[in-house]
């Protein structure tokens, strides 16, 4: 057996993860995976460049951001488009309320938060004129944040914890989808010298990923993959059913064979050239953070 360690935010979005686990995906390609939860984006990109565990899951703009910093990481798969609700607190009625108020968010210039950003500002609201950015961890300990601490307006989360803040009072002005477009949010990204070295493991690991993928989509899997969602967020009836749907909604939800949305992926590199300012405003070409060439080979021989 090959031990792998993988760092996810303790999110829905693994749910492919906890299915490819719980139905012996990795074992059969003798593999044996140790999961870790981060807290937040930082520690994730840190982690993996310091080599605290061979593959992440998050938002794939935080391998961007790695990338960016000189750090020579490589996105090699898709996962979802984010299925994130802009919420809201009680008080909150519109966009326009929200001026004077406080963006939660994990990091203050990667994925989410960017995409926070750029959606009000396309309402006509810019940080620092009309709200304030505030730290508040990944998305379960924002979400706490945002039910917990009147100071934060709204923030962006996912399933399943936009359907508990909702059950609490707080609302959505929109899904991200809805509010943005198509957008690459969850992927894998691994260092690109250890996935050189380890290009077989690699490719076994992505083709029990997608095994896990297709399960959780598969609707004749609906019963365990709603046991799954309970066991792991302590979900109620309602809330792990409201989960799945959001996981299985097209174009929002989780991609099919966890595919990489090249044009989403466009849409994360245009967000952070408009957002942060970065190479002039002119996003380069996506060739420079992505190699699909194991997910390829996980697809054509599984």
């Amino acid at each position: 057996m090959i031990d792998l360690r993988v760092n996810v935010f303790n999110t829905s979005s693994n749910l492919p993860l906890l299915a490819a686990l719980q139905a012996g995906d990795f074992e059969r390609e003798g593999l044996r995976v140790e999961v870790q939860h981060t807290p937040n984006s930082d520690e994730q990109r840190a982690g993996l460049a310091a080599g605290r565990f061979e593959i992440a899951h998050a938002a794939v703009d935080n391998a961007v951001a790695l990338i960016e910093s000189g750090t020579d990481a490589v996105i090699v798969c898709g996962g979802d488009a984010g299925l994130n609700d802009f919420i809201v607190r009680p008080e909150i009625g519109s966009f326009a309320d929200l001026r004077g108020g406080k963006l939660a968010v994990d990091a203050p210039n990667t994925a989410y938060a960017l995409a926070a950003k750029k959606i009000l500002k396309d309402r006509g609201l810019l940080e620092g004129r009309d709200y304030q950015v505030k730290l508040a961890g990944g998305t379960g300990p924002r979400a706490a944040a945002l039910a917990s601490d009147p100071e934060l307006a709204c923030g962006m989360i996912n399933p399943p914890f936009n359907f508990k803040l909702r059950a609490q009072g707080l609302k959505s002005l929109g899904t991200q989808f809805d509010l943005l477009g198509p957008y690459q949010a969850t992927g894998a990204y691994v260092m690109r010298s250890w996935a050189q070295a380890h290009a077989q493991t690699l490719t076994a690991y992505l083709r029990a990923y997608v095994s896990g993928q297709r399960r959780v989509m598969d609707r004749a899997h609906r019963a365990d993959m709603l046991a799954l969602l309970t066991a792991n967020f302590k979900l109620e009836g309602q809330a792990a059913e409201n989960t799945y749907e959001a996981l299985l909604t097209e174009g929002s939800g989780l991609a099919r064979d966890a595919a990489f949305n090249a044009e989403g992926f466009d849409r994360v590199l245009s967000i952070r050239a408009e957002m942060e300012g970065m190479w002039g405003g002119r996003p380069p070409a996506a060739q420079r953070y992505v190699d699909l060439s194991f997910y390829q080979r996980a697809l054509a021989q599984g």
